[in-house]
């Protein structure tokens, strides 16, 4: 495992290319050794840690050849939500070092749980929740009938805008093969939440729960899925989203309404929901 200025031997042999910093890692340790707030740990608990802490994109687009990143440090909303699942799920296993985390962070970013290329990172949502969906790790949140709508999924624009990726820019030889995991995972019909649905409020959506994982589904060619958060009810009896934002540049609570919040992004249609199994 290698931080920015010393290299520290840890199997397996994946985990010798590690990018962190001390700092992330004496964090990650203090994280899963703190005291809890209940006998029940929920991904409330780690994901409010973070408010306040810094948004800033691509983080994970600066190391060639591929190797996990650690970076709690700076947030994006796809590695707020790892980083908060991964600690979650070290903590429920009784584990508390910064190898466990590690190892569970790359089941989260990564198609066969470590890193093997850039090929081998979920880029997209969709590969994302169908990975972990098929492994049994989350689960999809039910949603009332009369809220929700269907969707055609087409993932396209990682091959069809190479030239905003710093890595494909830098191997344009993978364009090829990103498109042939896009064809791949195409053709989902998927059900969500409308977008006026989402504030009919908590006795109308009963089986949504703080921490849920909230995806936001977008109009916008070639995309699926356009941001990423925590669900969190508020005293207003509303639904929130908690975020690493890039229009607030740092992780929030956003203090209006989840419904509010979408219906400002024409782009923005509904949500769905998925929940870390065994966090009911």
């Amino acid at each position: 495992m290698t931080d920015k200025t010393d290299a520290q031997p840890v199997s397996p042999a994946w985990m010798d290319s590690v990018v962190y910093t001390p700092t992330d890692s004496a964090e990650v340790e203090r994280l899963l050794t703190m005291p809890l707030a209940s006998d029940t740990l929920d991904v409330m608990q780690y994901a409010m840690r973070f408010v306040g802490r810094p948004y800033v994109g691509q983080t994970l687009e600066r190391h060639d050849p591929e190797a996990l990143i650690v970076n709690l440090k700076e947030l994006d909303c796809a590695t707020f939500v790892e980083t908060v699942l991964a600690l979650t799920t070290v903590r429920r296993e009784g584990q508390a070092d910064f190898d466990a985390y590690c190892r569970h962070l790359a089941r989260w970013r990564y198609r066969h749980g470590r890193p093997d290329g850039y090929l081998s990172r979920l880029h997209y949502f969709t590969w994302w929740s169908n990975c972990h969906l098929r492994q049994g790790r989350i689960e999809e949140v039910p949603l009332p009938a009369a809220g929700i709508a269907r969707r055609h999924i087409t993932c396209t624009f990682m091959g069809e805008h190479a030239h905003a990726y710093p890595m494909l820019v830098a191997h344009p030889e993978w364009a090829d093969s990103i498109v042939a995991l896009e064809r791949a995972e195409n053709g989902d019909t998927v059900t969500y939440l409308k977008k006026e649905a989402t504030g009919w409020g908590r006795k109308a959506l009963p089986t949504i729960h703080d921490g849920d994982i909230i995806a936001i589904l977008t109009s916008k060619k070639g995309l699926d899925y356009a941001h990423l958060g925590f669900a969190k009810w508020g005293r207003d009896g509303r639904l929130h989203l908690l975020n690493a934002s890039m229009l607030y540049h740092r992780v929030v609570l956003d203090e209006v309404p989840l419904q509010t919040y979408l219906s400002k992004h024409p782009s923005f249609i509904g949500i769905r929901l998925f929940r870390l199994k065994g966090m009911e």
